[in-house]
C-alpha cells in the first residue's frame, strides 16, 4: 500500500538557522520558506536525490508543533511521510485494520498541494506517519 518515502519532517526552533545549516554545511538545495497557516507551520524543503527533508517551524502560538518544540527545545524528527496511490482507500484499509487517523479522518491539503492524512504514532512504532496522495 505505501509507496516511496516522500519526506522526513524535522521541527526546528529557528527555520533560518536550520536552512543555512542544510544549505551551507550539508550542501543541500533548500527551498524558500512557505507559511502554511492552515497547518500552523512555516516549511522549507531540502531536496535530496531520493527524497526530501521538511524543516518545520511553528507559525503562531496555536501551532500543532509548538508543544513538540516545548518538549524538545533543540528540535527533532517529527514525522515520516509516505506516498499512497489512493488516500481514501488507504485510510479505509488502515481504519479497518485498527489504525487511528488523526483529526476528523478527512484528508487536508498539505504543503505539496496534495491530500494528506496523519496516523497516530502509538499505532506505528511510536512514529507519527503522514500519508500523501501520490
Amino acid at each position: 500500500m505505501i509507496g516511496r518515502l516522500n519526506h522526513v519532517a524535522i521541527v526546528v526552533p529557528d527555520l533560518a538557522a536550520a536552512s543555512r545549516l542544510y544549505a551551507e554545511t550539508l550542501g543541500g538545495k533548500v527551498s524558500a520558506p512557505v507559511a502554511q497557516p492552515a497547518h500552523g507551520v512555516t516549511v522549507v524543503f531540502v531536496e535530496l536525490p531520493n527524497t526530501k527533508i521538511e524543516l518545520l517551524e511553528p507559525l503562531g502560538e496555536g501551532s500543532p508543533v509548538k508543544s513538540f518544540l516545548d518538549r524538545n527545545p533543540s528540535g527533532g524528527m517529527h514525522h515520516v511521510c509516505y506516498e499512497v496511490d489512493d488516500i481514501l482507500a488507504a485510510r479505509d484499509h488502515l481504519k479497518a485494520e485498527g489504525a487511528r487517523v488523526l483529526g476528523d479522518g478527512e484528508p487536508k491539503i498539505g504543503a505539496h498541494d496534495k491530500p494528506v492524512l496523519f496516523l497516530h504514532p502509538k499505532d506505528f512504532c511510536g512514529t507519527l506517519v503522514e500519508l500523501e496522495q501520490a
